[in-house]
């Protein structure tokens, strides 16, 4: 049974983020050839470095594709990096008719709340430990006063970070929710099970899927954390054909987007166990 809806453009396109590092020209053609290939109903915004934003406009300017349908980017600044990169690469393409900013990201700092006053949807990412209750307080804050604010939290080791287990993610999950926050991940979730791959533990869409069905039905961290060590492909792709219409879209108002360098790899995992069909909306 297709559960398509629940992965409609969830997979935004992180090509020139490690591990995958793709040039910048190569991840705008690849990004502008897949809204028309298998799996394009699938992929969201191509995710791009703020101070890449000269460059973009330039890509977009030369490529026709762009004029009919302007290219989606989400602008990104790591966490700890300085935040005027954003508006000023936000600046420079806001009047731009081939490329439509659809978010900004940073990381949660003392001057997060400067972007804002950039009118466009934001995303903060949090980390985990100690600040992350106050992170995600803050966030709900602005959400109350009528900002169009998301938390984001990432799933994958960096040089400074550990991998993230499922009792970090599941409690970021439990929090996450119980602050009334929509969420999008990023890093480390390029397969649909929770498994090994090239000898590292690595988080599972399907996992996160029923572990937010789950959170948003009362669940707690430690059962969150139980299903997302889950490793049976069979029985979650089971559980997840098993969720309604309204469970799709109760899941995916929170679970919004993640990022992943290989689009494409999930998406075919997800098609082998036949929740998600090759050719859908193509012409979105």
């Amino acid at each position: 049974m297709s559960r398509t809806p629940l992965f409609d453009r969830l997979v935004d396109d992180a090509a020139v983020f490690p591990p995958g590092l793709a040039p910048l020209d190569v991840a705008v053609r690849e990004h502008l050839d897949r809204r028309t290939q298998p799996y394009a109903g699938h992929i969201g915004t191509l995710l791009v470095p703020a101070t890449d934003a000269a460059a973009l406009a330039r890509l977009a300017s030369t490529d026709q594709r762009t004029v009919a349908q302007p290219l989606e980017v989400g602008l990104v600044v790591r966490p700890g990096s300085p935040v005027h990169p954003l508006v000023e690469a936000t600046g420079l393409l806001r009047d731009d008719a081939r490329v439509i900013v659809t978010a900004v990201e940073l990381g949660w700092s003392p001057d997060w709340r400067s972007v804002l006053a950039l009118d466009v949807p934001v995303v903060v990412e949090v980390a985990g430990g100690t600040d992350q209750q106050a992170a995600l307080d803050d966030i709900a804050a602005a959400v109350d006063d009528d900002a169009d604010v998301i938390a984001k939290f990432r799933t994958g080791a960096t040089p400074s970070r550990p991998w993230p287990d499922e009792q970090a993610l599941g409690g970021f999950l439990d929090a996450v929710i119980l602050h009334g926050l929509s969420f999008k991940l990023t890093g480390g979730l390029h397969h649909a099970v929770r498994g090994r791959y090239s000898a590292e533990q690595q988080h599972g869409l399907l996992n996160v899927v029923i572990a937010t069905h789950e959170a948003l039905a009362g669940a707690e961290g430690p059962e969150l954390a139980h299903v997302l060590g889950q490793t049976s492909a069979e029985l979650l792709a089971e559980r997840v054909s098993r969720l309604t219409a309204v469970d799709a879209a109760r899941v995916r108002a929170s679970f919004t987007a993640y990022g992943c360098c290989g689009v494409l790899d999930p998406l075919v995992e997800l098609a082998a166990l036949g929740l998600i069909a090759e050719h859908p909306h193509l012409d979105r």
